[in-house]
């Protein structure tokens, strides 16, 4: 019985041992600085802690240095009350009289919630100073300054000036009242609705502490597919009890609002925005609202797009529907952020052109706190779009970003891709609508456009698993948008080695081999699963895997045939003028580029063209050769991966190392179905043999298209 017992004892000190790093710590993993002389260094300029004034905000700040230096350091820096100790770290608003009387050595301007670090010698003592115009830019620059230490930076001559680009830096969660989260692969809800308001998961000071950490201000708690019923005073209470939690780290709530609520929970006959019952309704509602959270953001509404309510069911428009409720949320401070993902399957024209149709003539017709949010495509967060030609089109309207950051589309948990490259690929694109450097960062920051309302939203990867993301891997997507989302400047590979230092490792070998995989991932998945610009042909309705045959569904623009129109003579949408036309809302020197097929850049060649089999491309290969060799490198680049993973054995923790290794298998096995499905499916069209050098696939397409998974990830179960 002994031996069986130190046994178990065993067995279980081992799985501690291997799965004692899980992921949940995100980036804010504070271990001791291993370097002796480095410890040092910091124990040096970091022995004392000179906070001034009161604040929930400054109790979160000296919360986080407690338990950042202690971990980092082994021990907590002497609070003390004046500057006269060497090595003091001082955290005041510009506004205080000890930031004063250090003047003129501390004469920046932050703006808004940014932040001044310096290296100063006050009275021949050495200072760290944090200073800023408000307390959350104390906290953004206390992170700023932890992340120094985490990446084994020196704090001598420190000179930082930082401050967002962007307002509104928003998560969107599309999370539903029953604890589900659609196109979440990352478990349930964090939200436990049940337990709110009176039980606060610690997960909630978690998960506040990771989004201050990285810049993001706001949060939008509900799913766009809305429930009315988040708009009850049942709903409000639990509302205010996370609006409370995050309020110190200067994250606002914002809600989903259905736009059929005033029939739904109002007991009203209609929702017309109209309407002066419906007016009045929102209004009441509204101010309802700001009782129990007095510092409420405003609303998210998808309306008239898939089966969504709108001012479209009354004959009204969508600037009609935002302005009832931008007129109801004026008073408090509230906006409106209307989405323009719409698109209706009675509209027999490209897809692709629905929203810039519906919402190009509604220019100027918004309220001033409505902003319109636009996709980073005109299509649906494929694994690549050209930019959405409503950005730079509407010239008198204020215009945000949506990404998104689960992979609905990219392998969702799965698969490692890193979005930082589509993010700045789709950031940095010139839409020429605004002169020399009119870039698409530079219109929703405002820059450009010179619009006082500047956000951008990304829907969240987040979800109860304990490593927070599904994959840990993924939790580089929400570390990566928030830093863009802050700085749309950084490069993708800064934003990468930042998270890997933080996340995994600063050691040399891990970080250059783990921002390689990263830097290559996103370029990877796109070649086994569309390249060329191939777009929308995943597996129906869960979107999880290949199925570039569905066709003769319900609605064609929800099948794959629809967008890839392959045929006997070739492939792709011609979205030229003998086309759909789908070029027209683009600036003219895009249209010039894109329709040109010698100019138009082959990484969306098929997305708006239709090109022949045979015809030869930039490589010297034949249309057919060159997707077949994409679809093929695209999986032997995932087996490259997987060698370098395995090659820092060793250098990262047992637990995650692993879990890695093991979902890198289960990618290199998908991005070959991937790639298998699809060159047996079109070359069903092509009638050409795959290239000599390249492997035949195993299995036939019959087999591939046998393959169903009705409790994929994203399917609704059917109770």
């Amino acid at each position: 019985m002994m031996r069986i017992k130190l046994l178990l004892l065993v067995l279980l000190l081992h799985a501690f041992a291997v799965y004692g790093e899980d992921g949940y710590r995100l980036w804010l993993r504070y271990d001791k600085v291993e370097d002796a002389r480095l410890l040092n260094h910091y124990k040096k300029e970091l022995a004392n802690l000179y906070i001034a004034g009161q604040s929930p905000t400054l109790n979160v700040i000296r919360a986080e240095l407690d338990k950042g230096l202690e971990g980092m350091l082994g021990s907590k820096p002497k609070t003390v009350s004046s500057l006269h100790a060497h090595g003091t770290l001082l955290i005041a608003t510009r506004n205080t009289d000890v930031i004063k009387s250090l003047n003129p050595r501390l004469t920046e301007e932050p703006g808004k919630e940014g932040f001044v670090i310096r290296s100063i010698t006050h009275a021949g003592k050495r200072i760290t100073v944090i200073t800023a115009d408000d307390d959350i830019g104390l906290l953004y620059g206390t992170f700023h300054l932890l992340k120094l230490i985490q990446t084994r930076q020196p704090l001598r001559a420190l000179s930082v000036q930082s401050s967002p680009l962007i307002q509104l830096r928003i998560l969107n969660h599309w999370d539903n009242l029953d604890g589900t989260v659609e196109r979440g692969y990352a478990g349930f809800s964090l939200w436990n609705w049940h337990k709110l308001p009176g039980y606060i998961d610690e997960r909630y000071i978690d998960y506040a502490r990771a989004n201050a950490s990285i810049g993001i201000n706001a949060t939008v708690l509900t799913n766009v597919n809305a429930n009315a019923w988040v708009l009850t005073p049942a709903y409000l209470k639990k509302v205010a009890a996370l609006a409370d939690v995050f309020r110190p780290y200067g994250i606002r709530v914002y809600l989903t609002a259905r736009f059929s609520a005033p029939i739904e929970i109002g007991k009203l006959a209609t929702a017309d925005p109209l309407n002066e019952d419906v007016k009045q309704w929102w209004k009441e509602k509204v101010t309802e609202i700001y009782k129990y959270v007095p510092d409420f953001g405003g609303f998210v509404v998808k309306a008239n797009s898939e089966g969504q309510p709108g001012p479209q069911n009354y004959n009204r428009t969508h600037a009609d529907g935002a302005n009832v409720l931008a007129d109801a949320l004026a008073p408090h401070g509230g906006i409106v952020m209307w989405r323009a993902f719409v698109y209706d399957d009675k509209v027999p024209d490209d897809r692709a052109k629905q929203a810039y149709n519906e919402f190009k003539p509604l220019d100027g017709k918004f309220r001033d706190n409505v902003i319109v949010q636009v996709k980073n495509g005109p299509i649906d967060f494929q694994p690549r779009e050209p930019f959405h030609p409503l950005f730079g089109a509407m010239k008198q309207t204020p215009l945000m970003m949506e990404f998104q950051i689960t992979q609905e589309y990219l392998g969702q948990s799965t698969n490692l891709v890193y979005l930082a490259n589509l993010f700045k690929e789709c950031l940095d694109a010139d839409t020429y609508q605004y002169g020399k450097e009119s870039t698409v960062a530079r219109i929703i920051d405002g820059s450009a456009t010179k619009q006082k309302l500047t956000a951008v939203a990304g829907v969240t990867n987040i979800g109860s698993d304990r490593n927070w993301c599904g994959h840990p891997m993924a939790q580089a997507n929400w570390y990566a948008f928030g830093r863009l989302a802050w700085d749309h400047q950084l490069s993708s590979e800064q934003i990468a080695k930042e998270w890997t230092r933080m996340t995994f490792s600063n050691d040399a070998e891990a970080i250059t081999r783990v921002t390689s995989m990263m830097d290559q991932s996103w370029e990877t998945v796109v070649n086994y699963m569309t390249p060329l610009g191939l777009h929308h042909i995943m597996g129906w309705s869960h979107h999880y895997g290949p199925a570039p045959w569905i066709k003769d569904r319900h609605r064609a623009d929800w099948t794959s045939v629809y967008y890839h129109k392959a045929d006997s003579s070739g492939i792709g949408f011609d979205r030229t003028q003998s086309g759909s036309h789908a070029l027209a809302q683009y600036a003219p020197e895009i249209q010039n580029l894109f329709s040109n097929r010698e100019t138009c850049p082959e990484k969306f060649l098929l997305w708006f063209h239709h090109v022949n089999w045979n015809e030869k491309l930039k490589s010297g290969n034949t249309l057919w050769d060159e997707l077949c060799y994409r679809y093929y490198r695209g999986a032997e680049a995932v087996k490259k991966m997987q060698q370098d993973w395995d090659s820092l054995k060793g250098k990262i923790d047992t637990g995650r190392f692993e879990q890695v290794r093991q979902l890198l298998s289960i990618q290199y096995e998908e991005a070959v179905w991937w790639r298998n499905s699809c060159v047996l499916y079109f070359q069903t069209f092509s009638k050409q043999p795959i290239p000599q050098a390249l492997p035949v696939p195993d299995k036939p397409l019959s087999y591939y298209m046998s393959l169903e998974f009705p409790y994929a990830p994203g399917i609704k179960p059917q109770w």
